[in-house]
């Protein structure tokens, strides 16, 4: 079993008198920053001028400043940029500034894995990875609730590494509800492999190709868009909360043997040798070099596939019957 902690096992005290830097303001940093205050961490944010971002963070009672200015002023540096700029922006503003005896945090372990960025042995290196976006992270925190945590220590310069990341975690509300002990290593690559194979990538080719199915068997578009997207919701909820054997028990059991005798012909031996290349491509790094190339590429691809997805007919039926369910939006 994975060893969990909680509030008991974290000394918040340890922060005290320390700066923390959240280097982007996006989502996660804006949620991380303000559950980080409100448990009497001192903050300073580093964003760009004139983004929506940047003035988000005025709104809050931040003063944000550039990267190098708040990598001198901070004691630990929390770097929440997308992936793919990251080891750009430490290579301009934060190594150059890096002093002994710092830290450097992050909540994905993508670029220290695939080693777009290289510590120098001088400092801490720890992650603190929320499982949930920044406004879960912020709305459980003021609930008096949390989001679970990944806590991972790459580097110990100091001895005190993972005693900071607990303390860290907790600070946001992680301890609340259980910070699990991992490595960078486990993170980025389970991390890559869900996305890409059951979250985003095989859920999203699974619903267009049950939609698609429909279609081209005659069906209403829009009953297509019920049975093989809308009501998946109501599906993934049930299995959020009470696990498979749960949902099962709280479907028909017309859906529950049809799961049962049907679910494999889909995930089948087929499926399941595609899933294991894939995941030798993101263990040995074939993804990360080339979702680098893409990037430094101009990102032709990623483009592209922005550009066509929502043309798909799932989309336009999907937006239609959205607009006659206003309460959606909640």
């Amino acid at each position: 079993m994975a060893k969990i902690y909680y509030d008991n096992d974290a000394n918040l005290e340890l922060l005290n008198g320390k700066q923390v830097a959240i280097i982007g303001y996006g989502i996660q940093g804006r949620g991380q920053a303000l559950c980080l205050r409100d448990s009497g961490v001192n903050v300073i944010v580093s964003e760009l001028k004139d983004t929506p971002n940047y003035q988000q963070a005025i709104d809050d009672g931040f003063t944000p400043v550039a990267v190098d200015e708040a990598a001198r002023a901070a004691d630990i540096i929390q770097i929440l940029t997308q992936d793919h700029i990251q080891a750009k922006v430490y290579n301009e503003g934060i190594r150059p500034n890096l002093k002994k005896g710092r830290a450097l945090c992050f909540s994905h372990g993508f670029n220290i894995r695939f080693k777009q960025i290289k510590p120098p042995k001088k400092v801490d290196v720890f992650m603190v990875a929320p499982k949930g976006p920044g406004a879960l992270v912020r709305r459980m925190y003021e609930e008096g609730k949390g989001v679970p945590c990944l806590v991972a220590v790459y580097q110990d310069a100091t001895g005190q590494a993972k005693e900071l990341a607990l303390a860290y975690a907790k600070a946001i509300g992680g301890t609340r509800a259980g910070v699990i002990e991992t490595t960078f290593e486990e993170e980025t690559e389970t991390d890559l492999f869900g996305e890409q194979v059951v979250l985003c990538g095989g859920a999203t080719e699974l619903i267009k190709a049950g939609f698609d199915t429909l279609i081209e068997a005659g069906y209403q578009p829009e009953i297509a868009y019920f049975e093989c997207l809308h009501e998946l919701k109501l599906i993934t909820d049930l299995i959020y909360q009470y696990g498979i054997s749960g949902m099962r028990k709280r479907v028909s059991d017309t859906a529950e043997y049809g799961d049962y005798s049907r679910g494999k012909r889909i995930i089948n031996d087929r499926t399941r040798k595609e899933m294991q290349k894939i995941l030798k491509e993101v263990k040995s790094g074939k993804f990360a070099k080339e979702w680098i190339k893409e990037n430094e590429d101009g990102r032709p691809n990623f483009n592209k596939s922005r550009e066509e997805e929502p043309k798909h007919k799932v989309e336009e039926v999907g937006k239609a019957l959205r607009e006659l369910m206003p309460w959606m939006e909640k």
